[in-house]
């Protein structure tokens, strides 16, 4: 499915990153998800995890979901960190900052295993990790 990718932060996320444990399972259980609204959710069948991937398809990660009324069927959450930095667009309009609301992306079921943030600064910022 399309929908528009909306980051920001949750008050575990910023407990957790501020109390310097970005390198726990918390701190992946946290943030390595993707907010998803029910009718969406059960549209694609209630995946356990999804492949979000960014609007020019060059950018994929995989991250568990969260099925919850708390966004809008064709828009998806995820807490800002490294999993959602994977697929936010770059551009940053002379801002300094990218674009955190409003990324087109698209979201599928996958199998594929939810990467740490260790793995995840591996395999997609230096590009190996073996």
């Amino acid at each position: 499915m399309e929908a528009l990718l909306n980051t920001g932060g949750t008050i575990d996320e910023g407990r957790l990153a501020k109390g310097g444990n970005k390198i726990t399972e918390d701190y992946m259980l946290e943030c390595a998800v993707c907010w998803i609204a029910p009718e969406d959710f059960d549209a694609m069948g209630s995946p356990e995890k999804v492949l979000v991937t960014s609007r020019d398809g060059k950018y994929s990660v995989p991250v568990f979901t969260k099925r919850t009324d708390s966004v809008r069927p064709g828009h998806v959450f995820m807490p800002r960190a490294i999993w959602a930095n994977v697929v936010v667009e770059p551009d940053t309009f002379s801002t300094g900052s990218p674009r955190y609301k409003g990324s087109k992306v698209t979201v599928e079921p996958t199998t594929e295993e939810v990467l740490s943030t260790e793995d995840v600064v591996l395999k997609v910022y230096a590009k190996g990790g073996d």
